[in-house]
């Protein structure tokens, strides 16, 4: 049980920047520990942006733009079940608080930039880290580009093609939630019942599907595995997918990511796992991680952030920061 209130005692409560005060119940440890998260929340930072935005706005700015290499809530930008898309509402609030152009970085789905009314310029990371393979693995030229899941497979397949590597795909692991369910034509239940469904109306049922076992397709054997994604917070598949590898011969597990939330006791698994290096950006800040896990090595992109940035400034063409850029990167 929470509730808010103007800061008057600093006692069993958490107190926000803003001299908002988070109360939470005595009851037991986790009610103060989830209300240390929700005081901690990425909605603070993104409430204090539309702020900025509207200020600037009200200001009579000519033009504001958004640098946000990380777009939160990303991932949510599909129907599940009944549920929101809250991209799309990001969208609208940022588009509605005044901003005129957008700078992001390897969207979850490029077709988030539809949620926008105003000009998206989704900067790809992919250079970057596929610089870092070419001039930290030494003998990388022995290695195969791993897509972790089928969903990931367009991206494992473009950086094999830029580095002329072969490309694995595992298959039959746990489905992330996000691919179950996503149309919201699942809610309510469906009951077949006369009273449900008229008598001459037979919708088809669909047969449930069955997890395969896990199977890897490609040679990874005395090879160097490099695991590619965009997001990498969870870390659990990863994981998975590296003890596959691990037993179908592979030496050494990398794994790079645009985006490295690695939330939780994320340092302390990759520490602990089979994975030799996590490789990530830095659109999000994680210092402390790194202090935590040493293999979690840091990309820095603020070159094609600033570079884009000046060329929106001076009204310059933004096709050079695309160049080569194909739609599956």
């Amino acid at each position: 049980m929470f509730c808010v209130a103007p800061p008057e005692s600093e006692t069993k409560m958490n107190v926000t920047k803003g001299g908002l005060v988070l109360f939470s119940a005595n009851s037991n440890s986790s009610c103060m520990e989830l209300s240390k998260k929700i005081a901690e929340d990425v909605n603070t930072t993104i409430m204090e942006l539309l702020i900025m935005v509207y200020a600037c706005k009200t200001s009579c700015a000519k033009s504001i733009i958004g640098v946000i290499p990380y777009f939160p809530y990303s991932k949510q930008c599909k129907m599940r079940k009944r549920g929101s898309i809250v991209s799309k509402l990001l969208a609208s609030m940022m588009c509605k608080a005044g901003l005129t152009h957008l700078i992001t970085m390897d969207l979850h789905q490029k077709e988030i930039q539809g949620f926008f009314n105003i000009p998206v310029d989704n900067l790809r990371a992919s250079p970057f880290l596929l610089q870092y393979i070419q001039e930290e693995i030494p003998d990388y030229r022995n290695a195969v580009i791993v897509a972790k899941s089928p969903a990931s497979a367009k991206r494992a397949q473009s950086f094999a093609e830029r580095l002329r590597l072969g490309i694995a795909v595992i298959h039959g692991e746990a489905q992330d939630a996000e691919s179950d369910l996503v149309d919201g034509r699942h809610s309510p239940p469906m009951v077949r019942s006369a009273a449900a469904i008229h008598p001459s109306l037979e919708i088809p049922m669909l047969i449930p599907k069955e997890k395969p076992p896990i199977t890897v397709v490609g040679d990874v054997g005395g090879r160097i595995a490099i695991i590619v994604d965009d997001i990498i917070d969870d870390v659990d598949s990863f994981l998975a997918a590296a003890e596959t590898l691990k037993e179908r011969g592979a030496y050494k597990i990398f794994v790079m990511a645009t985006h490295g939330l690695l939330s939780s006791d994320a340092p302390r698994l990759i520490e602990e796992s089979a994975i030799d290096e996590v490789v990530v950006t830095n659109t999000i800040p994680h210092e402390i991680q790194k202090l935590q896990c040493p293999k979690i090595k840091t990309v820095d992109i603020s070159m094609i952030l600033s570079e884009a940035i000046r060329r929106i400034h001076n009204g310059e063409s933004m096709s050079y920061l695309f160049r080569n850029i194909g739609v599956d990167d």
